[in-house]
């Protein structure tokens, strides 16, 4: 990763309390694990069926057997459970997560997700994102601010098919910490060497800035 999306995933783990179950997403969220301290008092969820889950490895040290949801390879910890996906799954419907950490394609400022699908680029399908994004008691997502081409992600409305609508609360990107308020963006935090002028050029949305000195990351 570049040093700025590590910084992004190192600060998203920061998000994280002691006694949380969280869920952390395909892509760059999954890496949010080894950014948590060895003995951080925390239940990982994957929705292929596992909780407590510790740090990647390389498949030259790895259990083979041993899968996120992301197909990266995971470490098990102490009090480490395994099961079938309808288990897994009764989890996230019955509300049990406290946080979820999603990837994301686009974001309104109305806190919608899109998520799982590009029109015209083969996806796998859905998966389990969408379901993750309506039950979850909190989501976050962990996103560059801009796509490849250097198009917004954050837009005042999503144009891509959504996962799910208003449930979004904070975004981690590689520029800002931003947070959905009922009056749309609020600047939270900016990244190490950025300005709130750099957020709003890369934002397709109003951005509120605080007066106030604003923390980095």
């Amino acid at each position: 990763m570049s040093d700025a999306r590590d910084r992004m995933v190192a600060r998203a783990a920061r998000e994280i309390a002691p006694g949380m179950v969280v869920n952390l997403g395909i892509g760059l969220p999954t890496k949010v694990v080894n950014h948590l301290p060895a003995d951080f008092p925390v239940c990982l969820h994957t929705e292929n069926g596992m909780t407590g889950i510790g740090p990647a490895l390389s498949p030259d040290r790895a259990d083979r057997n041993l899968i996120d949801a992301g197909g990266a390879y995971v470490t098990p910890v102490p009090g480490s459970a395994f099961f079938d996906s309808a288990t897994s799954f009764a989890v996230v419907r019955s509300g049990r997560l406290d946080l979820t950490m999603l990837g994301a394609f686009e974001v309104s400022e109305t806190g919608d997700l899109a998520n799982w699908k590009i029109p015209g680029k083969f996806s796998p399908g859905a998966g389990g994102g969408i379901e993750l994004a309506q039950k979850a008691r909190r989501v976050a997502v962990l996103t560059t601010h801009t796509d490849r081409a250097g198009n917004p992600k954050l837009k005042q409305t999503c144009a891509l098919p959504l996962s799910a609508s208003a449930c979004v609360t904070r975004i981690f990107t590689d520029l800002a910490v931003i947070d959905v308020t009922s009056d749309g963006f609020a600047l939270t935090e900016l990244a190490e060497g950025t300005s709130p002028e750099d957020v709003q050029r890369a934002t397709d949305a109003p951005l509120s800035i605080p007066d106030a000195p604003i923390p980095t990351f």
